[in-house]
């Protein structure tokens, strides 16, 4: 059904209004830019930012979420963050500073929801081992960043904006700044040098401050939510909580262990007023220099007590070695063309990918592309179904 003219035109006043409220530094929907626009527009019902984060919902690697790692992999628990709630509430987060700061939360949400699509099974441990096979195999090392929009650009040509896959780009949850600036203009070509720079091994800044606000966001969403959950499944415990940063304590105000209880709360609290007042009328995105201070400080605690435990990483080389096989297993599938394998069942036959890639791309680049695209339980699931031998059915099941 059309929508008549005279509602139209009220929503697009309506819209209008909307965007004269807006910071000057904030991105507006007009200035939005697309490499191919091969796909309808309609800005008054969906603006362009708004249109991308619904691409990226809809997107099969968005769906992939759903069971991928956040920190702690091989752990039966409901309770802890995998990645697919972990973009929700960097989402949320980066939502209630844009909208203070008079920014575009269209833009921020898109920016968020696709930020970590390109990380691999068994979160950072299985980065770190798909970049050490990509480059064994003379393709560059892998980047999570560089891989998110890699999907969502080139494998599933969702054809979102430059500002988004800038946004997406730039993101570096394991870089702490305390002020981030806007950096290149939004244009292809300042894109394509960043992600150059980026696969280099360099890092970036965001060309919007909505992706700088993300950037801080990413970090932000994690801090508290990372230790919360270490304490939930017993990585961590009171001896681990003596060692906490004692800047940390008194900025979030915690009094005794059991203030650790609420440790995500107090973090999102101080730390999104923080940014807040400190980049309200500025020309960056900035946390204080006591909340940054805190900031690095809960960040390498984490590291040490967390991210770096040996419980957390004492199935290493079982996992390497698993990566190492369906890497091999997956380029000589593809070597013999038999189309009945998982590769091509699920990436180069599939009627989603991008035929112009699917063509393009060399065998190691789709083995690694299959990889990473995997969830924790389907990479398992694979692996198992070549490793164990195939049951034969018998009529007689006495």
């Amino acid at each position: 059904m059309e929508i008549p003219h005279s509602i139209a035109d009220r929503m697009a006043r309506r819209t209008a209004d909307r965007e004269s409220l807006l910071s000057p530094r904030a991105t507006r929907n007009a200035d939005y830019l697309r490499r191919s626009g091969h796909k309808p527009e309609e800005p008054v019902i969906r603006p362009p930012f708004s249109r991308d984060a619904d691409r990226i919902v809809h997107s099969k690697a968005y769906s992939r979420y759903i069971d991928k790692t956040q920190v702690f992999y091989l752990v039966e628990n409901d309770h802890i963050t995998h990645r697919v709630l972990h973009v929700q509430l960097a989402s949320r987060i980066g939502r209630t500073i844009g909208r203070a700061l008079g920014l575009n939360d269209d833009l921020i949400e898109a920016i968020a929801l696709g930020h970590d699509i390109g990380h691999v099974p068994f979160g950072h441990l299985g980065e770190e081992i798909l970049d050490e096979l990509c480059r064994e195999h003379g393709i560059g090392g892998f980047r999570h960043n560089v891989q998110s929009v890699r999907f969502l650009d080139t494998v599933e040509d969702c054809d979102l904006t430059v500002q988004v896959l800038d946004g997406i780009l730039c993101h570096n949850g394991e870089a702490h700044d305390q002020s981030l600036t806007i950096e290149g203009e939004a244009g292809w070509d300042s894109f394509e040098e960043k992600q150059k720079k980026i696969e280099e091994g360099g890092d970036a800044l965001p060309c919007t401050a909505e992706g700088c606000v993300v950037r801080c966001a990413d970090s932000i969403s994690y801090l508290g939510r990372d230790l919360a959950d270490a304490l939930e499944v017993e990585v961590i415990d009171e001896r681990d909580l003596e060692e906490f940063p004692e800047i940390c304590m008194d900025l979030f105000g915690i009094t005794g262990k059991e203030a650790f209880c609420d440790i995500n709360r107090r973090v999102l609290d101080v730390l999104i007023r923080d940014i807040i007042a400190t980049s309200y009328d500025a020309d960056c995105i900035a946390f204080s220099g006591r909340a940054s201070a805190s900031v690095a400080a809960f960040r390498d605690f984490n590291m040490q007590h967390i991210y770096e435990n040996p419980e957390l990483r004492k199935n290493r080389e079982k996992i390497r070695s698993m990566f190492c096989y369906l890497f091999d297993r997956t380029l000589e599938d593809i070597g013999e063309e038999r189309e009945v394998s998982p590769v091509y069942e699920e990436l180069i036959n599939a009627p989603w990918a991008s035929r112009r890639y699917i063509n393009a791309a060399a065998p190691a680049e789709l083995a690694r592309d299959f990889i990473a695209g995997m969830t924790d339980r389907y990479f398992e699931r694979v692996f198992r179904q070549y490793i164990l031998p195939e049951r034969v059915q018998s009529r007689y099941r006495g």
